[in-house]
């Protein structure tokens, strides 16, 4: 390993020990940039990658809130502005019990790549809150949203910090956490995104990841003289991105068998058409149901307690869009041994480290989740566009736009690895593309 990559993560893991996501998140980045690090001496006497592996700031506050009981409960907050050195911070917020400093850190550090691969004028951020919206009151979400948002709004404008939702944090919050903001500045400023369209949404938002992650495997499948017509299709999750990964896939002509949430996953050898999915969406969206409900409603289809899809019928592609590690190395020995051609993350980080190494290693086109998920935050930095021009585009306008960018970032990351003479290495050109514009911003920046 080059001795200044080497240097710089032995002193993150002396600093951050314990935090393994972010460890993980780093040492990924930084070790598929040796080639780019040892060509261009600049970076580390500007001590960019000490630089630009730390947050900015990290801001940790109390939210104390009333359940529909009168008691006070006390949950943490937090906001970590990584960098801005192209853009505002921008990054989603996500409520959930599995938050902590770790995760937010890794997902912040993730989304400084991702956003300036989408080549928009955003900054990576991430925060959160270790509460958790399921099974709560309109009343107790709306009281912890506004608590939440008292602190918040010192930190946040269009030009400082544009948060966003991610997992917990859906068209509910937002609007909370938007009518919160509104009342505590007295302003109409437009500082969070996947607004509802009615009060300066854009439309195709809630598509954008699970759409964009489809875009980004259908441009790998290209370079093989292969599309989504007749391809098996393996889908974990059950929530927004799952959900239209799964949708945009049978549009294409693929067979969608599988979904999953936190309780396991289901197989429906038959395939996920277009009305069992809407099914699904009632089941998750409305009724907030189980999906082992969807085995006991249709005919042919199997639940497995709390498995994941991947082993569990041969596939051609793979669409993991869950959470961070859920797809470890024996699962990838068992998509390789069933033929399985290409993955794409539409989570973020959803496969470990060995996993990807295997995966690569056995020619498996892999789309890491800071391109391959990039339309999400894509379309949120459309809506700021939108915003801020006073002006709302049509489904067809920004579906457009969207796959556009997703072409795009599948075009500069491929072009970044073929620099460096490995054209299929996503995730060496992904980082590459992403940290050079950010790394040379920095730079012109001075300190």
């Amino acid at each position: 390993m080059n001795e200044y990559i080497s240097s710089v993560l032995e002193m993150q893991h002396r600093r951050n020990a314990g935090q393994t996501e972010f460890l993980q998140s780093v040492t990924e980045v930084l070790c598929s940039l040796e080639k780019l690090i040892a060509a261009n001496p600049k970076y580390k006497k500007n001590k960019i990658l000490e630089r630009i592996s730390m947050p900015d700031r990290i801001i940790i506050f109390q939210v104390p809130w009333s359940d529909d009981k009168g008691e006070i409960q006390v949950n943490t907050g937090y906001r970590v502005q990584f960098n801005n050195a192209i853009g505002p911070y921008k990054g989603g917020l996500r409520f959930h019990p599995s938050v902590n400093l770790s995760i937010l850190k890794f997902l912040g550090f993730e989304q400084v790549f991702m956003n300036s691969l989408t080549t928009l004028p955003m900054g990576g951020g991430k925060g959160g809150s270790d509460f958790d919206p399921k099974g709560r009151t309109d009343t107790e979400v709306m009281s912890f949203c506004r608590s939440f948002m008292r602190e918040l709004h010192h930190y946040i404008g269009p030009d400082i910090d544009v948060p966003a939702g991610d997992i917990g944090v859906g068209g509910r919050e937002i609007g909370y956490l938007y009518g919160s903001f509104q009342r505590m500045t007295h302003t109409n400023a437009a500082v969070l995104t996947g607004k509802g369209l009615n009060w300066g949404g854009s439309r195709i938002r809630p598509e954008a990841t699970g759409y964009g992650n489809v875009y980004f495997a259908e441009e790998m499948l290209k370079t093989r003289n292969r599309t989504f017509e007749g391809m098996r299709v393996l889908v974990s999750g059950a929530g927004n991105v799952a959900q239209y990964a799964a949708a945009k896939a049978i549009q294409l002509g693929g067979l969608v068998l599988t979904m999953s949430d936190s309780s396991g996953a289901i197989y429906d050898p038959n395939g996920i058409d277009a009305e069992k999915l809407h099914w699904i969406q009632e089941l998750k969206n409305v009724r907030r149901g189980r999906l082992r409900e969807y085995a006991e409603h249709f005919t042919g289809a199997k639940y497995f307690e709390g498995a994941r899809p991947w082993q569990l019928t041969p596939c051609d592609i793979a669409l993991p869009c869950a959470t961070q590690n859920e797809l470890d190395l024996e699962d990838a020995k068992a998509l390789v041994k069933n033929g399985c051609l290409c993955v794409s993350e539409g989570a973020n980080m959803p496969t470990n480290l060995e996993a990807t190494e295997y995966l690569q290693a056995n020619n498996v086109l892999f789309g890491p989740g800071k391109a391959a998920n990039a339309g999400g935050v894509a379309t949120s930095g459309l809506e700021m566009s939108q915003n801020a021009i006073r002006m709302n585009w049509t489904s067809e306008e920004v579906n457009e736009r969207l796959r556009s960018i997703m072409v795009n970032i599948h075009a500069t990351a491929r072009s970044a690895a073929a620099e460096f003479g490995e054209p299929d290495n996503y995730v060496m050109g992904a980082n590459v593309a992403g940290f050079r514009k950010v790394a040379d911003s920095m730079i012109d920046l001075g300190i």
